[in-house]
């Protein structure tokens, strides 16, 4: 101890050298593990970095910079997509209310009053359509309730229907026979089959619309039909016409004044029969035949009156996040 307290201060002097010691050992212990982690995430960054260099295409060089052109392409993408959205302006509900959503009362009323102006529409440009037609709303026009949560989607497929019948009367077709859309509410399942596609035909949604399916049967030349495809076309809603059917009117089943099938009494009925039944005791002459005619010019084409059904996708563009 005596020499402890002789030699106090280089006693004092060497604890704090030990100390000192192991506190540099200790931390040349952590930055030696840290310099080794950091080594592993360098080399874990060339392997990286080498994968990428070996895709193709690659992030470029010091000649060429593929980020940034490929920032430059998605610029001019978007440019893009926001030009053609002025040929898919969203096709407005009816009625479409300002604020809120539509009520039975709004709904009801522009549905009566959407169905008369389409039969003014049709008498003044001269296409026929049946008569009390509702336009594939017959199971709607008369109800006082509609069912819960189907006024919204009502609301825009009356909407769609107003604008594809403008299509067709401003083509001047000969005759509206029918329209079918999808059912959209319960009340549809208690409505006229004629009035809605099958099951399977329904909405289809993907990354950027909804394409909602309608089909559309008239009757008209080639003429009208082209101004038809032309409307469409021309349009500034989205309309995709899916697929063209077409058969001669002649070959069509015939259709009573409501646009059914004529039944007893009707064109088809036996009394058409009767009506022509010849008078006893009178025998009618032989009509005679048309000779051939003899050199001028030949009918090339004799257009007859086509029975046409068109599947009409209307397009909504989802909203971009």
């Amino acid at each position: 101890m005596s020499w402890i307290k002789r030699n106090l201060y280089s006693v004092i002097g060497a604890a704090v050298a030990v100390v000192l010691l192991a506190l540099a050992g200790t931390y040349l212990f952590s930055k030696w593990k840290l310099n080794n982690r950091n080594r592993e995430e360098l080399e874990a960054a060339y392997a990286d970095w080498g994968r990428i260099m070996t895709r193709t295409p690659t992030p470029g060089n010091n000649k060429t910079n593929n980020i940034g052109n490929a920032r430059n392409h998605e610029a001019s993408v978007r440019k893009t997509i926001d030009v053609m959205k002025r040929y898919f302006v969203p096709v407005p509900p009816i009625p479409n209310p300002e604020e809120g959503p539509v009520t039975r009362d709004e709904f009801l009323s522009a549905l009566r009053r959407t169905i008369n102006q389409l039969h003014k529409e049709a008498e003044n440009l001269g296409v026929t359509v049946p008569a009390r037609y509702s336009f594939s709303f017959e199971a709607q026009k008369d109800l006082f309730n509609p069912a819960p949560g189907s006024l919204g989607p009502l609301s825009q497929q009356l909407g769609d229907i107003r604008a594809i019948c403008t299509i067709l009367f401003r083509a001047k077709v000969n005759s509206l026979d029918n329209i079918r859309r999808e059912r959209v509410s319960t009340d549809d399942y208690r409505g006229p089959v004629q009035d809605y596609l099958e099951a399977t035909v329904t909405a289809q949604t993907n990354d950027l619309a909804v394409l909602v399916p309608y089909e559309v049967t008239f009757q008209s030349f080639s003429g009208e039909l082209a101004e038809v495809l032309a409307g469409f076309q021309s349009s500034p809603h989205g309309f995709i016409v899916k697929s063209v059917n077409v058969m001669p009117a002649s070959q069509a089943p015939a259709m009573g004044m409501d646009g059914m099938m004529a039944g007893p009494g009707g064109l088809g009925g036996p009394e058409r029969y009767e009506r022509y039944t010849p008078v006893p005791g009178y025998y009618p002459q032989p009509v005679p035949q048309p000779q051939p005619a003899r050199g001028g010019l030949q009918t090339v084409l004799d257009e007859e009156q086509l029975r046409i059904t068109l599947i009409v996708n209307v397009v909504r563009l989802l909203p971009r996040n």
